[in-house]
């Protein structure tokens, strides 16, 4: 099982990542946007999930579009998931109990790259092939 400090060292080890406190719960931020959170299950999402309280943590995180989203949750929905809070949003939900390390360092950083500003990303791409 990942833990939140695992969440929080990988997604500080992208450029220019920032840690703020949003509602009491940590969310990781670049130039001000957001690209993965702590997600508490809210009660319509309990219920349309049917479970009656949350068994597990629950990491948000951005992705490129929708289709990127509705893709992850049908590869491997014992990971990734979403409710209908999201519809609309490109976001995707990651249960932290299931996610390996390696499939959570693919899922920061790919949330990092769907919001970081082009030439920041660039400049990521490049330091990559090093």
């Amino acid at each position: 099982m990942v833990e939140w400090d695992e969440v929080r060292e990988l997604a500080l080890a992208m450029p220019e990542a920032t840690e703020a406190v949003s509602r009491g719960l940590p969310h990781w931020r670049v130039r001000d946007r957001g690209f993965v959170w702590e997600r508490p299950l809210r009660k319509t999402d309990l219920a349309f999930l049917g479970l009656d309280d949350q068994p597990w943590p629950v990491l948000g995180a951005r992705v490129e579009d929708e289709a990127v989203k509705l893709a992850l949750a049908e590869m491997d929905p014992s990971v990734f998931f979403t409710t209908p809070h999201f519809d609309g949003f490109p976001a995707i939900l990651v249960r932290l109990d299931t996610v390996s390390r390696r499939r959570l360092e693919e899922v920061v950083a790919d949330a990092w790259l769907a919001v970081a500003p082009k030439r920041l990303a660039d400049q990521w791409y490049a330091q990559q092939g090093d």
